[in-house]
């Protein structure tokens, strides 16, 4: 029986669904031709600043840096210093021109932490690098065992292979801090504002190494440093600073300032395909570095000489329970106590 409009209710009015919110329908393209981004440039971010990266992209007349935007669909903290990403666009690198970063390339290891131990949001600080360089200084602030063994997990955990920096030597020694680490086949530097770094450079020559470490301990005067004078005339010529800003640490609390507002990559040479060309990445100084991500299984590997010890331990032992196998261990001295202690911190808070 046909209704009368004069009778019509709600359940009489027809809707196009593909007009509905929330239909799957409603995103549906208007061509089946899409984008193909098959011969897209391959690039390497070098600084992030909010909607804009800086990159560096081999082209036909060599290697050259490049100013991009990153696509919408990338989302906001897609992109981090370090990334492959394929470009499009203009990439000749000319005043006022301005690529597009379409896509991220699959990451070989990253640097990540969270904001304390018990938070499961990952904040990635960097990508594809080859060596961690954890920068402590021998006073003022002092050094943290906790914070070196922290970044030592992370570094082992993805790969990278670290190195200790240890700065301002001409405060304080700082052997008795660094024999902990002696054993960990860790290459470890010992410098100060007057150091010859020929030894340092050439440790890093050729690899992508990220700067870690608390705010003040001199990470950016350790990165004027490296940077060499012709490159840093270069670069004034040029207008473009590498010089980084530096600062000093409060008499009162002993914390630095934090003069390194994001993570920046810079050439440690002034020409691309030299032989000493590398890339140095100084961060912003960290006051925490939660590695609740991290799982306990993996966190051991960042301690190699108790690796004998812990394969007699009961499965999924805590290594902190009166059991363990550490704790009957005959080849503990005062080195190995203090490297269990900062095990057994980390693993009670990961």
């Amino acid at each position: 029986m046909v209704r009368s409009k004069r009778n019509w209710d709600e359940d009489d009015v027809r809707v196009n669904k593909s007009r509905q919110f929330g239909s799957s329908n409603k995103a549906r393209a208007r061509t089946k031709d899409r984008l193909d981004y098959a011969n897209a440039d391959t690039a390497t971010i070098t600084e992030v600043d909010r909607g804009r990266v800086k990159c560096l992209i081999q082209t036909k007349s060599g290697k050259l840096l490049i100013t991009a935007m990153k696509a919408r669909e990338l989302g906001k903290k897609s992109v981090v210093v370090g990334d492959l990403v394929s470009v499009v666009g203009d990439i000749s690198g000319s005043d006022g021109t301005l690529a597009r970063v379409v896509s991220v390339l699959p990451r070989k290891n990253s640097l990540t932490r969270t904001i304390d131990d018990h938070a499961n949001d990952e904040r990635v600080i960097v990508s594809n690098v080859d060596a961690m360089a954890i920068v402590i200084s021998a006073a003022n602030p002092d050094p943290k065992i906790g914070l070196v063994d922290r970044a030592l997990a992370v570094a082992y955990d993805q790969g990278i292979k670290p190195i200790i920096i240890m700065t301002k030597q001409d405060l304080a020694d700082g052997d008795e801090f660094l024999k902990i680490y002696k054993d960990l086949e860790i290459k470890l530097f010992k410098i100060d504002k007057s150091s010859n770094l020929a030894t340092l450079k050439k440790e890093l020559a050729g690899k992508i190494t990220v700067l870690l470490g608390h705010s003040g301990v001199g990470k950016s005067t350790l990165v004027n440093n490296l940077l060499s004078s012709s490159q840093r005339n270069s670069a004034e010529s040029d207008n473009t600073s590498t010089h980084q800003v530096t600062g000093a640490v409060n008499e009162v609390t002993g914390r630095g300032r934090h003069t390194t507002s994001g993570a920046i990559a810079l050439p440690l040479s002034s020409t691309f395909d030299s032989d000493e060309f590398g890339w140095i990445i100084d961060t912003p100084g960290v006051r925490s570095f939660g590695i609740a991500h991290i799982k306990p299984s993996r966190v051991i590997s960042a301690f190699p000489e108790f690796a004998e010890a812990i394969s007699n331990c009961k499965k999924n032992c805590s290594h902190s329970e009166p059991s363990c196998a550490l704790n009957n261990w005959p080849g503990f001295n005062d080195q190995n106590l203090a490297r269990l202690a900062s095990l057994r911190r980390v693993l009670s808070l990961g």
